[in-house]
């Protein structure tokens, strides 16, 4: 008679059963903020998803600026949203809270640094960043990335691969701060592109502006000849996201 743990196989560590069923019943959560997210974001486009620094101090430059921008898309019809937490995220959703469009929070639960700002009209509430970020792109019309650590090149660097292999559609990507990007820029093209790790057209992906209305009009101007709502194929692609 075997004795083995029936989950034991040679060269495998033994399973433990209890953390075993609880991975599984894991994805029953997963599911519920894939569901909640599609539900409630449905109906908030045309959107703009703003990424900034969660460590910008009220009422410096870039949080001046990041509200700034947000009210001007807000009040030119779009929803504006954020990854709900303090900094330059707290700044946007406090500029589209004083707009006519709705603010919009995915907040992310995490040991430190994280909670919620107080001017979401809609918010939603994460356990998993993967989750997150498919509601972050799904609906956005536009990127725009202000300054910021590793969370704001995580959210930059997931939508330009998206967009380079074609998992989602062309969307205005735009970095504010042109002092603070310029560097990244520069070794994308000098190193990244010079040794063939992407191509010198990638480049073209994104643009670089420092001024709220300059943000708003090349929004607008990517979308002149065009609605705002993804083509039939887009939304094939959407769906595969």
């Amino acid at each position: 008679m075997n004795t083995q743990n029936k989950h034991h196989h040679p060269g495998l560590h033994p399973v433990n059963d209890a953390l075993l069923t609880r991975e599984s019943w894991k994805i029953f959560q997963i599911m519920a903020e894939f569901v909640e997210g599609f539900e409630r974001l449905a109906r908030i486009k045309p959107s703009v998803s703003i990424f900034g620094s969660a460590r910008t101090t009220a009422g410096s430059p870039y949080y001046v600026l990041a509200e700034e921008i947000a009210r001007s898309l807000s009040d030119a019809g779009f929803s504006v949203v954020t990854g709900g937490g303090p900094g330059i995220m707290e700044a946007a959703n406090k500029g589209a809270f004083d707009g006519r469009s709705p603010s919009i929070g995915l907040n992310i639960q995490l040991p430190h640094e994280q909670h919620a700002n107080h001017y979401q009209n809609i918010a939603l509430t994460f356990r998993h960043f993967f989750s997150r970020k498919v509601m972050f792109v799904k609906y956005a019309s536009a990127y725009v990335v202000l300054p910021g650590g590793f969370g704001t090149l995580d959210e930059m660097a997931e939508i330009l691969t998206l967009v380079q292999t074609g998992k989602t559609r062309r969307i205005p990507i735009v970095l504010v701060g042109a002092t603070f990007w310029t560097p990244l820029i520069d070794w994308f093209r000098d190193t990244l592109a010079a040794q063939g790790m992407i191509d010198i057209e990638d480049l073209g992906l994104f643009r670089v502006l420092d001024k709220p209305q300059e943000v708003v009009d090349a929004i607008f101007e990517h979308y002149e000849s065009r609605g705002f709502e993804p083509s039939a194929e887009e939304q094939e692609i959407l769906l595969d996201l």
